[in-house]
């Protein structure tokens, strides 16, 4: 009888991928719910490559707020909050990461999160077909859902799954189809993909091929065309999508900090969601196979000009988030003594400290 070892993690970082982290000033955290991990990458003290990673059952979505984040898992959703002050180091470490709560929402599947105006999360729970937020009676509040599903109905109807912010409040969604029927979407993945208005509950754009990942930076709604493994933006004022460049693999997750845009890419399952999707079809005629990367994109140039490739047991990945000002992050799981240690009061403020 053979054993069969999983495939040893590597990461392979192009050559100027680390000079980028450090001259955009941030570091990188990313989930891939095929692996069951959360990872973050930085620097090391010597400017070599910087991978910290933490296990976690399913986690999917990244949000950020300031010095924490939030991440999603099979049926929670986590915030993590920064524990060490500005300029003070831990291991080498100049950010640790420590789940500060987890509220059970039950699995709803929760994709895109993003902060609004006053700090609380708002989430696509794709299962549910609506955005939420936290509610402190129940696994969650709704918030909006698409004019086309009738009900609040656990059936994962259309695939709801991006939202795009302004000005602290959701703005646009990605949805794979308008179907109102129990995974309607999976017959319409081709070119069934709509993005809507938020406050309207129009349709901005229609006829995409798995849109995933909307964005507004600098005045633009960007997104990714998933099926078709293309980056661009759409033109919301007439509906179509232009490209800015081919990604070679399922792109899904995307960031962005000055001119570029940080992408994560997978390397689709044979399974029937990926079926008979262009990007399949355009990868043959390349003659190449899927990559599971992080790209950075120059928005400028369509470039994909450093990558971070991941081989080995990580194939997929959903989620990016950048951490400014953070050079190598660190967190903490559940699965070791550490976080029983961590701990960080919260003092009072100075004018109620009555000590003497």
């Amino acid at each position: 009888m053979t054993d069969h070892k999983p495939p040893a993690l590597e990461f392979h970082g192009s050559r100027l991928f680390s000079a980028w982290l450090k001259n955009a000033g941030v570091s990188l955290a990313f989930t891939t719910y095929q692996a069951g991990k959360v990872f973050f990458i930085g620097m090391q003290p010597d400017g070599r490559l910087s991978v910290f990673e933490r296990t976690f059952e399913r986690p999917m979505g990244l949000g950020t707020g300031p010095g924490r984040f939030w991440m999603s898992s099979v049926y929670q959703l986590w915030r993590f909050e920064n524990f060490l002050d500005p300029g003070q180091m831990q291991d080498a470490y100049d950010a640790l990461y420590v789940p500060v709560s987890g509220h059970t929402t039950g699995d709803i599947d929760i994709h895109d999160i993003h902060e609004d105006a006053d700090g609380n999360p708002i989430f696509v729970a794709t299962r549910f077909n609506c955005l939420a937020t936290l509610s402190h009676r129940g696994s969650f509040r709704e918030v909006w859902r698409p004019p086309f599903i009738d009900r609040l109905a656990a059936e994962d109807r259309c695939h709801l799954n991006g939202m795009a912010m302004q000005d602290g409040k959701p703005a646009y969604v990605t949805c794979l189809s308008r179907t109102n029927v129990f995974e309607g979407w999976r017959d319409k993945r081709r070119d069934g993909g709509v993005v809507l208005d938020v406050a309207s509950g129009e349709i901005v754009a229609e006829g995409l091929s798995m849109p995933h990942s909307p964005r507004l930076y600098r005045e633009q709604l960007w997104m990714l065309q998933a099926g078709t493994g293309e980056f661009g933006k759409i033109d919301v004022n007439t509906g179509s999508f232009e490209p800015l460049c081919f990604l070679p693999g399922f792109p899904r997750g995307l960031v962005f900090t000055g001119d570029y845009a940080v992408i994560g890419l997978s390397r689709p399952r044979n399974s029937r969601t990926f079926e008979g999707l262009p990007l399949n079809e355009r990868l043959d005629a390349e003659g190449i196979g899927a990559q599971c990367a992080i790209c950075i994109v120059n928005l400028l140039s369509g470039d994909i000009e450093h990558r971070l490739e991941i081989a080995g047991i990580v194939e997929e990945i959903y989620d990016v988030a950048l951490l400014p000002g953070v050079t190598r992050p660190m967190a903490l799981g559940f699965r070791s003594e550490e976080i029983r240690l961590a701990i960080k009061p919260e003092p009072l403020p100075e004018a109620t400290n009555t000590s003497n």
